[in-house]
């Protein structure tokens, strides 16, 4: 399965454009499913369809998800409050009733995220089309599963839980409580739903597709998510240049605005694949204001974003880790060594990446910014790596 993950700056029109790209692929005769997390429902109004909690066919080949957040919430905690009885009857907790809950920030996002799981794990579809929330939530969105994990392995690591046998004994050994078997099967749980997520989110047939509206402020947003998505290795699959004015506008007073659209149009196009979509003077409502925008269709081949290690120990005693970070100013970098990790923050962004098996027995012997791509220098360590060897 295809997957399309579409975001953009809030307004771009990413959600119609989602829409209008699902629509397009399901009158080729793609079975495509579209997924939203919008409580506004602007997905299935742009589709003419009213969408819900469970999958809503909204035209031959064409279906449409909006996952019930406040449900999946209520479920998730009724399932906790049954695994951690003991512990709450302890504490003297007075339970919540599933009537009483409302759901938290964040809940539509998470549902989005098992949605997404659950869909690409479908047989039933050929495309599965996102309508992400607008791109700094995106981000965020798309670094949960990796940070969650590595938050779990760090506080509850696997291993330990070989020891259970003993925790009676080591909790009185250490005058604390050891953590309870329930603990461990729910981060075991946890653990594998995440890693399913970050397989869809990792997985070489899933791209991102950004909408913007060509512009200044469209400029600088779309500059900033390019960079937050080449840190989480994700590449862009196309650029939709959205709302695009005539060339030859009636009215002299767009004269300035059609000035700037062609010149952010030129930039974009000299770093990416971009397509305009023409303004249709309203907002686009029903399958044909959609079929008007002509959207590009979804490619077959994206080149995966890669980040090679090239060895140049014989030419310069290095091996060298090529980041590509479109965007990144050099002021804004910054490079930490932990362990087998590399701490990398660019921007407003920052991801802890392990680091390949070559360069563990290496230290960071420099980096430099060029063209858009981070060089990080790692010499052998001679305690690790000796010479000869």
């Amino acid at each position: 399965m295809r997957t399309l993950l579409i975001t953009g700056p809030g307004g771009s029109g990413r959600t119609t454009v989602a829409a209008a790209t699902a629509l397009q692929a399901a009158r080729a005769g793609t079975r495509t499913l579209v997924l939203t997390a919008d409580r506004t429902d602007t997905l299935g109004a742009a589709l003419g369809v009213g969408s819900g909690a469970a999958p809503v066919r909204a035209a031959e080949h064409l279906t449409v998800w909006r996952p019930d957040a406040g449900a999946a919430f209520r479920a998730d905690l009724a399932a906790f409050q049954e695994r951690a009885t003991a512990a709450l009857d302890l504490l003297g907790a007075t339970r919540l009733d599933p009537e009483e809950l409302t759901p938290l920030p964040g809940a539509e996002e998470l549902s989005l995220l098992r949605a997404l799981r659950d869909a690409a794990l479908s047989e039933a579809y050929d495309l599965l089309v996102v309508d992400l929330p607008p791109a700094p939530q995106a981000l965020a969105l798309l670094a949960l599963p990796e940070e969650l994990r590595r938050y779990l392995r760090r506080l509850l690591p696997p291993e330990r839980q070989a020891a259970r046998a003993l925790r009676p004994v080591l909790g009185r050994l250490a005058g604390v409580p050891m953590p309870a078997q329930w603990l461990y099967e729910t981060a075991a749980r946890w653990e594998v739903e995440l890693a399913a997520v970050e397989a869809v989110v990792a997985d070489r047939n899933t791209v991102v597709r950004l909408v913007a509206e060509p512009g200044p402020s469209g400029a600088d947003a779309v500059r900033t998510a390019a960079l937050g998505l080449a840190l989480r290795g994700l590449a862009v699959e196309r650029l939709v240049a959205n709302r695009v004015l005539p060339d030859q506008a009636p009215d002299s007073w767009l004269a300035g605005p059609l000035a700037q659209q062609r010149k952010v149009l030129e930039e974009w196009r000299l770093s990416y694949d971009v397509e305009p979509v023409a303004h249709l003077g309203r907002d686009p409502r029903g399958a044909d204001d959609l079929a008007a925008l002509a959207v590009p269709g979804v490619q077959d081949e994206v080149a995966p974003l890669q980040w090679p290690v090239t060895d140049r120990l014989a030419e310069d005693g290095v091996l060298v880790w090529h980041l590509p970070l479109p965007g990144a100013v050099r002021e804004d970098l910054d490079l930490v060594r932990r362990g087998e990790e590399l701490v990398v923050t660019a921007g407003q962004f920052r991801r802890v990446v392990p680091l390949p098996s070559a360069l563990r027995r290496c230290a960071v012997a420099g980096a430099a910014l060029r063209d858009g791509e981070l060089r990080i220098r790692f010499a052998p360590d001679p305690e690790l790596w000796p010479q000869g060897r």
